[in-house]
C-alpha cells in the first residue's frame, strides 16, 4: 500500500504592502472599522506585472531554499488557484518549465478558498493509487486582479500571495482522515463570472454576499470540522493546530468558540496578509514551521472554506516535516 508524507514547505507574499490607512483613502472606510469587523491590518498586494505563475514561482524557490533537494524527483504538480494567469496554459505547466521538471505531470484545479486542501487531498491520492511518487501542492491567488477597488466590501478583505507543500511517497502516512463538501445551490453568493453570465452580471471581479457566507461558514464549518475529528476518533483538545483558511477574524472567532478551540492553537496569518484565498492555508502552515511553532509529531487540522461555496478539510500528523 501507497501512502504520503509532507516534507517540505514554503510560502510567498508580496512587497507591496496595501494598509487600512491606504484604503481610507480609497473607499469609505477607516482602520477601526476594517480591524474590528476582519482582524485584517494590511494585505499584501503583487505589482502589477506580477501574477499568480510568479506568486507560485516564488513560493517554490522559497520551499527550496529551505529544504534544498526536496524537488529531486517531483512527478506530479498541482496548484490550486481561481486567478489563473490564462485559460491555457495553466499555471502548474508554467511551474513545471520554471524549474525545468521532467516526466512531470501538471494540474490545475480550482476550489477558491478550499483549494489548497483539495490540493493536498488529490495529491495524496495520486500517491495512494500508485500513479505518482512525489507531488509539488501549491496554492496561490492573485486575488487583487480580480477586486473592485471601490467596493468596501470585498477591497478591504482580499490580498495576494501562494503557499507551496511537497507530500512523497513514505511507509506511514501523515494523513489521517479527510472530509470534502460542496453546496453549489449557494454559489451566487460568492463568485466572479468567467465567459458566462448565468450566475451574475459579467463584471469578473469577486462579489459576495458577505452576511449570508457569515452565515455559512460559522454553520458549515462547525459541522465540518466536528465530522472530519469523529471520523479520526479525536477531540479539538487533542489538536495541535488548527490551521483554517483565513477568511476573516470575525469568522474564525466564532467557529472557534463553538468548537472549543482556544485562539492560541490557530495558526493563522490574516491580520498582515488579508484573506489570499487558495493560499491562506498554506502560508500560515509554511510561517508556522518557520517560526519553529509547528513541529515534527504534532497534529494539525487543516481546514478551507469559500467559493462555490465549498469545504475541504483533512487531519494529519507531521513524521518527517521541521
Amino acid at each position: 500500500m501507497y501512502v504520503s508524507q509532507l516534507i517540505a514547505v514554503g510560502h510567498y507574499v508580496p512587497e507591496r504592502r496595501l494598509t487600512n490607512l491606504d484604503l481610507e483613502k480609497m473607499v469609505e472606510t477607516n482602520d477601526e472599522w476594517i480591524v474590528q469587523r476582519t482582524g485584517i491590518k494590511e494585505r499584501r498586494i503583487a505589482a502589477d506585472d506580477e501574477f499568480t505563475s510568479d506568486l507560485c514561482i516564488k513560493a517554490v524557490q522559497n520551499l527550496r531554499e529551505r529544504y534544498p533537494s526536496a524537488l529531486e524527483g517531483v512527478d506530479h504538480i498541482v496548484v490550486a488557484t481561481m486567478t489563473a494567469d490564462n485559460y491555457c496554459p495553466n499555471v502548474s505547466s508554467q511551474v513545471q518549465a520554471h524549474f525545468g521538471i521532467s516526466d512531470c505531470g501538471a494540474t490545475d484545479l480550482n476550489s477558491a478558498c478550499s483549494g489548497f486542501v483539495y490540493g493536498l487531498t488529490v495529491a495524496h491520492g495520486l500517491i495512494c493509487s500508485g500513479f505518482n511518487q512525489k507531488v509539488l501542492v501549491i496554492g496561490a491567488d492573485a486575488m487583487s486582479k480580480i477586486v473592485d477597488f471601490k467596493d468596501r466590501t470585498t477591497c478591504i478583505l482580499f490580498g495576494d500571495g501562494a503557499g507551496a507543500a511537497i507530500l512523497e511517497s513514505a511507509p506511514t502516512s501523515d494523513f489521517l482522515v479527510s472530509y470534502t463538501s460542496t453546496q453549489g445551490e449557494l454559489a451566487s453568493n460568492l463568485y466572479c463570472t468567467g465567459l458566462s453570465e448565468t450566475i451574475g452580471p459579467n463584471r469578473r471581479v469577486i462579489t459576495q454576499n458577505g452576511r449570508e457566507v457569515f452565515k455559512w461558514a460559522v454553520s458549515s464549518v462547525r459541522k465540518g470540522v466536528g465530522l472530519i475529528l469523529e471520523k479520526a476518533k479525536m477531540d479539538a483538545s487533542q489538536l495541535d493546530w488548527f490551521i483554517p483558511h483565513s477568511a476573516n477574524q470575525r469568522i474564525l472567532d466564532a467557529v472557534c468558540e463553538k468548537l472549543g478551540i482556544p485562539s492560541d492553537k490557530v495558526c493563522s496569518a490574516l491580520p498582515y496578509s488579508g484573506n489570499t484565498s487558495a493560499a491562506s492555508i498554506g502560508i500560515a502552515l509554511s510561517e508556522g514551521v518557520l517560526d519553529q511553532k509547528i513541529q515534527q509529531g504534532q497534529t494539525l487540522c487543516l481546514y478551507g472554506f469559500g467559493g462555490g461555496l465549498t469545504q475541504s478539510g483533512l487531519v494529519c500528523r507531521l513524521h518527517q516535516l521541521n
